[in-house]
């Protein structure tokens, strides 16, 4: 490959994940929007890393079931691929795909996971991880 193509790669990438990142924040200021106990902003705003930190945890917890695990590694092979649903190419949607690929993962795995594990494995702020379950439609624990 040359460093032409590297380059383009390490675009694509960086905006797939930019892209990724602003449409979960957007669905998380949505959906926040509905209770009266909100997080802030700034929680929103980090909350994609933190994210990506719970799905790689939950991944490599054996006490997670493994189907679980096994669909975050499916989850991240697909984004890592160059074959996509619809091709980064095409403006918008390239990379809208990916985000709902995203979402709808990161739902079926905390639901599958539980409560207990994403609060065990939850690296940031209570007000994101209560934002979490409450997109996944699971009960905060105590």
């Amino acid at each position: 490959m040359t460093v032409a193509e590297w380059l383009q790669i390490l675009v694509t990438v960086t905006l797939g994940i930019t892209v990724m990142w602003l449409v979960l924040v957007a669905i998380l200021w949505a959906e926040q929007r509905k209770h009266p106990e909100r997080a802030s902003l700034r929680d929103l705003l980090r909350l994609a890393p933190d994210v990506v930190r719970l799905l790689k945890r939950l991944a490599s917890d054996r006490a997670v079931p493994r189907g679980v695990r096994i669909w975050l590694i499916v989850l991240l092979i697909y984004l890592i691929s160059p074959i996509d649903l619809i091709p980064d190419f095409i403006p918008v949607l390239g990379y809208a795909d990916d985000a709902l690929i995203v979402a709808i993962a990161l739902r079926f795995a905390t639901r599958k996971a539980g409560s207990a594990a994403i609060q065990r494995h939850w690296p940031g702020t209570p007000a994101g991880l209560r934002s979490v379950l409450r997109l996944a439609g699971l009960p905060p624990t105590s």
